[in-house]
């Protein structure tokens, strides 16, 4: 097969995040705005790419689309950040510390393999946690994110902020390791997720996409059939859905769940509580029913 130019952007991002996280000033790295910088600019260039290079027509997005998509990505980098950092990496961090626990050997890997390593833990994590979500009562946190109707470079920061929340945990506050390398694997998986979401016209080569999640990969996650649903769970690393025996050929052109439409924010937000909701709604219907008669 060959390949185009824009098929090897994907990987030329994560060369060159790599590379300013290998050589950045330590005060660049030290400083919290570095990150959220590269958190959000990441996927508005992402963005621009597609109006460019636009692989569906059918998932171009209007004004509104953009915006709401921009309030979830600063929700993310913001709230969701705030959240992860005070409530899960600091107690983590505490009880490391109480306990004696130390992974010194991992100061002394090579960086790319610190980078690989914070990757492989996170990702490992959210594929778990993804996978969970698809096969039991946590399905009713994630599945807002499946009714989006079209992909873009934003849409992976979109969902009930349940979700947002449990998909940021990890354990990689456990292990030793330079904040540079540990900035640089959120970054990489950003990239990764970002062009896993993306509306662009770009099918990378066999070095990347046996590896990384790729808009093929994910765009037949979210397509609408139930089977499809319940495969290639790996946000970034399809590696690990190629080991569990999750992974599955195809893509999706067609996304979205149930009646095809877009949740609000509201009802993005309300999600959860749809099957209390429903039973109120029914008892309540029940109740007139009982006096009317």
């Amino acid at each position: 097969m060959t390949h185009k130019p824009l098929d090897y952007l994907p990987p030329a991002f994560v060369a060159i995040v790599c590379t300013f996280w290998a050589v950045a000033p330590q005060a660049w790295v030290d400083s919290p705005w570095t990150i959220v910088i590269a958190a959000t600019a990441v996927p508005l260039l992402v963005q621009a790419i597609e109006a460019v290079a636009e692989r569906h027509e059918g998932w171009r997005m209007n004004r509104r689309e953009f915006l709401t998509d921009l309030g979830y990505v600063i929700f993310n980098t913001f709230v969701i950040g705030w959240l992860t950092t005070h409530l899960a990496e600091d107690p983590l961090r505490s009880a490391k510390a109480a306990l004696g626990i130390t992974t010194h050997w991992a100061m002394h890997l090579p960086f790319l393999a610190q980078v690989a390593l914070v990757v492989v833990v996170i990702e490992f994590g959210q594929y778990l946690m993804h996978r969970a979500m698809h096969n039991t009562w946590l399905w009713y946190t994630h599945a807002p994110h499946h009714h989006l109707t079209q992909l873009n470079a934003m849409k992976g920061a979109v969902g009930n902020p349940v979700e947002l929340f449990l998909i940021s945990l990890s354990i990689v506050a456990l292990f030793d390791l330079p904040t540079a390398a540990v900035l640089c694997g959120v970054n990489v998986m950003i990239v990764t997720s970002v062009f896993a979401h993306a509306n662009v016209n770009a099918d990378p080569p066999p070095f990347y996409s046996f590896f990384f999640t790729t808009i093929r990969h994910h765009s037949l996650h979210h397509s609408t059939g139930y089977d499809e649903t319940r495969s290639n769970y790996a946000n970034s690393l399809i590696l690990l859905d190629r080991l569990f025996g999750t992974y599955r050929e195809g893509e999706g052109v067609i996304v979205g769940q149930d009646e095809r439409r877009r949740l609000s924010v509201w009802e993005q937000t309300l999600f959860p509580l749809r099957p209390v909701l429903d039973r109120m709604k029914a008892a309540r219907a029940s109740g007139r029913s009982a006096t009317a008669n």
